[in-house]
Order: C-alpha cells, then sequence, then structure tokens
C-alpha cells in the first residue's frame, strides 16, 4: 500500500473512501500525483475550487493579507470586511451579508435567522416554528441539518434529532402550497439537487415557490453553496429562473479554492433580528477571509467565469450527448454542473470514476450511480474535449 494512504488510513478517521492516489501539487485545472502523472481535475472539490487551483491573483491577496492581518475576532473592526461584505451584497441583490466559515455554519445561521423571524416579525408561538425542506437534499453535516436529510446513513445512529423540521417532494410546487401551515418559518431549498445527483426541478419552479411563499407569509431561502457564483452558467443558479430569495447561502467557491469561507445573505428585516451576542463564529469574517473573498467575486466578474461556464457547459453537455454507450441511462446539468447516470445494472459510478483516473481525469460518484462532472470555471474547450474522449474510452473499456 501507498505510504501516503496507509499513514492517513491508521491515524485518520475513516469517514471518507477516496479514490486511491495521492495528491501533491495543483495548478488551474489539473492537478499531480505524488509519481509525478497529471490528471484533469473535474471535482473541483465540489465546486469550493471553481477559479482553478492556485489562481495567481488570489494567490496574491493571500500573501499580502497574511502578512498584514488576518485574524482577530469580531471583538474588533477590520478594515476590509465591509468591502467585502458590500460586494457580496450587490452582486447578488441582497441587502445585508452574516459571514461564516463552512457551508454547513451559513445553513445553519440561515436557521437560526428563519427562526428568529418568525418569532420576531410573524408572530409564532414560542417554540412552534417550522422549517420546510425536501426530499433528496444536501446542506450539510451537521445535527440540525441532519433533521432535514432523507439519506438514511447520513442519519443513521445520530439521533436524537430536531423538532420542527417537515420534507416534501423536490421540483413540486403544490406539495410546497400544502405542507405550509400557520407555524411555518421557512422553506429552504437547493435550486438544484447536487449530492441528490445533479437533480433539475421543472422550469419555473424556483418562481412558483418564490410566490407561493410570499402569499402565505413565509421565507424562501435558496442553498446556493455548490450552485452559485456562476456554476449553472449564471452567477446563482436561482438567476435562472429570475427570482430573489428571502435569504441565500454562499460558501464553496467564495474562498477561491484557498480558504473556508460562507455567508448568509438576506432582506434587513432579517438581519435585525439578531442582536449582539445572538450568534458568532471567531473565525467568521476575519480580515483574511474577506480579503479573499472579495478578490474571488471580483476575479469572477473581470475574468467572466460566468459566461465561461456557460458556454463550455452547453460543449461538454453536447459531448457527453454525443457519446452512445449503453452505460448512461440520463445525462442531466446547467452550465458546468454536470451528472452523468449510470445503468446501475451494467455498472457502477465507482467503477467508471476509477476507470476514468487511470485514463487520467478525475472525478467522484455521487448515489452510486451518478459521476459528477464540476470542473474549475476557468477550463477551456480543449481540456473539455480530453475529458470527452477520456469518458468514450472508459465507457468503451467498461462495456468489454
Amino acid at each position: 500500500m501507498n505510504q501516503y494512504i496507509e499513514l492517513e488510513n491508521r491515524f485518520g478517521a475513516h469517514n471518507y473512501k477516496p479514490l486511491p492516489l495521492v495528491l501533491s501539487r495543483a495548478k488551474g485545472c489539473h492537478v499531480w500525483d505524488t509519481d509525478g502523472n497529471r490528471y484533469l481535475d473535474m471535482m473541483s472539490a465540489y465546486s469550493a475550487v471553481s477559479h482553478g487551483h492556485a489562481h495567481p491573483r488570489i494567490l496574491k491577496v493571500v500573501q499580502k493579507q497574511a502578512a498584514q492581518l488576518s485574524v482577530v475576532s469580531r471583538a474588533f473592526y477590520s478594515d476590509n470586511l465591509g468591502a467585502f461584505l458590500q460586494k457580496a451584497c450587490e452582486v447578488t441583490g441582497m441587502e445585508r451579508a452574516l459571514p461564516m466559515n463552512s457551508g454547513a455554519e451559513a445553513v445553519e445561521t440561515s436557521l437560526k435567522a428563519a427562526r428568529k423571524w418568525a418569532y420576531q416579525v410573524k408572530g409564532v408561538a414560542p417554540d412552534k416554528a417550522e422549517i420546510i425542506s425536501c426530499h433528496g437534499n444536501f446542506h450539510g453535516r451537521t445535527l440540525a441539518v441532519l433533521t432535514m436529510s432523507t439519506e438514511e446513513q447520513y442519519r443513521a445512529d445520530y439521533g436524537p434529532f430536531l423538532p420542527g423540521f417537515r420534507n416534501i417532494e423536490f421540483g413540486d410546487a403544490d406539495a410546497l402550497r400544502s405542507a405550509i401551515r400557520p407555524n411555518t418559518a421557512a422553506f429552504i431549498v437547493e435550486p438544484i439537487q447536487g449530492e441528490g445527483g445533479i437533480i433539475i426541478p421543472p422550469d419555473g419552479y424556483l418562481a412558483e415557490c418564490a410566490e407561493i411563499c410570499r402569499q402565505q407569509n413565509i421565507l424562501l431561502i435558496f442553498d446556493e453553496i455548490q450552485t452559485g457564483l456562476g456554476r449553472t452558467g449564471q452567477l446563482l443558479a436561482c438567476d435562472h429562473d429570475d427570482v430573489r430569495p428571502d435569504g441565500l447561502i454562499l460558501g464553496k467557491a467564495l474562498g477561491g479554492g484557498l480558504y473556508p469561507i460562507s455567508l448568509f445573505l438576506s432582506r434587513s428585516e432579517i438581519m435585525d433580528c439578531f442582536k449582539p451576542g445572538d450568534h458568532g463564529s471567531t473565525f467568521g469574517g476575519n480580515a483574511l477571509a474577506a480579503a479573499i473573498g472579495l478578490e474571488a467575486l471580483t476575479v469572477i466578474e473581470e475574468e467572466e467565469l460566468v459566461e465561461n461556464s456557460r458556454r463550455m457547459g452547453e460543449h461538454f453537455i453536447n459531448g457527453l450527448r454525443g457519446i452512445n454507450s449503453s452505460l448512461i441511462s440520463d445525462i442531466r446539468g446547467k452550465g458546468l454542473f454536470i451528472g452523468v447516470e449510470i445503468d446501475p445494472a451494467k455498472a457502477t459510478a465507482r467503477s467508471v470514476c476509477e476507470q476514468l483516473m487511470k485514463h487520467g481525469v478525475l472525478s467522484k460518484e455521487t448515489h452510486e450511480t451518478v459521476v459528477r462532472f464540476a470542473p474549475p470555471l476557468i477550463i477551456s474547450k480543449e481540456d473539455i474535449d480530453q475529458a470527452l474522449d477520456a469518458i468514450e474510452t472508459t465507457l468503451s473499456e467498461l462495456t468489454g
């Protein structure tokens, strides 16, 4: 066994099952293993590396800011947090932003905000607020988030779970309408379900949900941790339906592939429910994070990564649909957020990923039947064509 894998297995918890290779270097859309072999990264760390590995502009900001001021906690003001929050609000059309670190923390923040709003503004009786979420969702791994999950493995042996959560079918606006009760505070939903297998709802679904939420006086919260910041060929996935939510959750790409940064963004009316001491984070909104987040947003704009995602995504999906293989049962995607469904009677998604690795392309399965492709948004047509050749070769080899 590889010495690095052996060491990790010996001293680490076995809560992951990585592909059997050890990476040691990365640049742009490529990574290298310890033997010097180069691979095309078609995962980009679940969208966290949307800018590509070691983006020079973001690296420069990291080096400059880390040498100047990094972490002092929110016990004090810093000279760049305001500019970061202003930029985030301006590009998303939201009014206020609350910075955290991980995506799951931002989801927790949104749930706390929704409950506070329900009690302080809507007038829900104490401890009676309800949150509606969707079957097949993935919002993180905390206990409150797992309460919303319908994936049995994610929930096994972690109970008891929190009260006040209910699930409905994803993509069914009528199900939302029927599920709302007087104590309902919010509906939280991914515009496209990522871990669920790149599941895309019907056109107009988000807009219909927004109208229902307005009519029923409940908050609409979009979890765009994976889908946001250009991944789907629009800055936000909800832009495809021309919808602005009451609450928006961003993460992953916000850190430029170098640092964990997340945000919960919302209207002032909702944010004003938080008073000093109600919520916080030692690292959330630190000066280094603010500098990186601001540059990450600026690079997305100035280097036109959203447009590249749209164009390259169309090219990639068209290329995938041109592959004639009995292993493929479906192809779904928007922008560079693509899932290829593998017929489980003929192969596993894991076997496809393992074989792809041998041809220099890295991806990862989700739910055992879907191979996910979500490369850095800087990817070129030449790199996509290389990936398409590898995919076609791999599927041919697996069909014998």
